[in-house]
């Protein structure tokens, strides 16, 4: 429920309150209520709406308490009027009687007025590092925990816990507003908002550190909100592939699974359970896409995924325009698992030991050590060119880092398939 409501209560908050801190420390309160009081009273018919009145009263609370004391702490260090100003805390600054649009940086007039949109525009400021702009929405919009981004970026836990502690307090000390941007500012900020959007995507998708493949909640939500980016800029390029990426994607997400959930590869997916609209919805926006240009990292893996889409088979896949455009996205977007999966391409379209090369230079970087997604890839072009003993050894160092379950139990059957021949 947490994961579920979170960015729905976060963004009602900010509209009202206009503090990150504020918050999030109240949604915190309200999930700890619910705790306490749905095991005895039941849950709600609309969970949603009661974590949302509970964190704001606790935010009223909060406000309160805190102007309660501040005038003690004032008396109590003996300043005066004429001393000068004393700083203003965040909290200080809020009015909670105030109108939405007397609050500042919310403009009810403004295009798609969707407080999760607002909220990730806001995590996107220039203020913070793109990365932490990233991390920031994947946390506070996506609900997820620090562990999984870490993941996403390769980084200690530890590391990313500070990140994210460092930039919600820029936010409030900058006074940075709950808006959506205008102009200049929008197309600066929108780069790192598809970002943002396509991490939550990849995180539904391929889920880690779960028991599950796909986490649905995660892929929906960031496809309704490159649906709503789509409406706010309807003729960026980057912004129609992303969307077209998500749906094309998307699409193949029921067929990643069987029905007792093991996971499912590509070849052996049955396509009629593909979702067709959403395919031809797909094709049909980074055609658009390309046609406005410039091309973009979005638009290329939009292409991509359209390509296998639009195979009836794996045999019959356009291998090698595939190859060719993940040689583009190198160029574009450069980076260890785009250089995986062109590696992968390459095996397919010139064979194992062309693509096993590939994986070798990669292996040899260590641009990806402690990333399963290598040796779980080089393992499987081992068992193609009959090295029994090395693909073996590939999986068993697969396996000990893989943190998905159901991906666990596929590299365990493939290993044991293997060994039994």
């Amino acid at each position: 429920m947490f994961r579920a409501e979170s960015a729905r209560v976060l963004g009602a908050l900010m509209r009202r309150f206009g503090n990150l801190d504020l918050a999030e420390d109240a949604f915190q309160d309200a999930c700890v209520a619910a705790v306490e009081t749905w095991p005895r009273d039941g849950t709600p018919i609309n969970p949603g709406a009661w974590l949302t009145t509970v964190a704001g009263n606790r935010a009223l609370d909060r406000i309160r308490r805190e102007s309660a004391r501040l005038p003690k702490e004032v008396e109590a260090s003996g300043l005066r009027a004429g001393w000068g100003r004393r700083p203003a805390s965040a909290l200080e600054t809020i009015d909670p009687l105030a109108s939405a649009d007397e609050r500042e940086g919310l403009d009810s007039g403004a295009p798609l007025a969707d407080d999760q949109l607002r909220l990730v525009f806001l995590c996107c400021h220039p203020a913070l590092a793109p990365q932490v702009q990233v991390a920031l929405t994947l946390r506070t919009v996506g609900g997820l925990t620090t562990t999984e981004i870490a993941r996403a970026y390769l980084v200690p836990e530890s590391t990313m816990a500070q990140r994210l502690v460092r930039a919600r307090r820029k936010i409030v000390l900058a006074g940075i507003p709950f808006r959506l941007p205008e102009g200049d500012e929008l197309a600066e900020r929108t780069a790192a908002v598809l970002s943002v959007v396509y991490l939550i995507f990849n995180e539904g998708y391929a889920a880690s550190g779960t028991d599950t493949v796909v986490r649905r909640d995660l892929c929906v939500e960031a496809v309704r909100l490159s649906s709503l980016l789509e409406q706010l800029l309807p003729d960026v390029a980057e912004v129609l592939g992303l969307r077209a990426l998500l749906l094309l994607h998307d699409a193949r997400r029921a067929a990643r699974v069987d029905s007792a959930g093991r996971l499912v590869p590509l070849d052996e997916q049955d396509r009629a359970q593909w979702g067709s609209a959403q395919i031809a919805r797909g094709v049909a926006l980074v055609e658009r896409a390309l046609r406005l240009g410039p091309v973009g990292p979005y638009q290329v893996q939009a292409s991509i995924a359209a390509l296998h889409a639009e195979a009836e088979s794996s045999a019959t896949t356009d291998w090698a325009q595939i190859v060719e455009l993940y040689g583009l996205l190198a160029h574009l977007a450069p980076g260890p698992l785009v250089t995986l999966n062109r590696a992968v391409a390459v095996a397919m379209w010139d064979g194992p030991a062309a693509g096993l090369s590939l994986l070798d230079e990669l292996s040899a970087s260590g641009e990806l050590a402690g990333h399963h997604r290598l040796p779980s890839a080089r393992a499987q072009l081992l068992e193609q060119l009959g090295r029994t003993g090395d693909a073996v050894a590939a999986y068993d160092e697969a396996l000990a880092l893989v943190d998905n379950a159901p991906e666990r139990d596929y590299l365990t059957t493939r290993r044991a398939r293997l060994l039994s021949r």
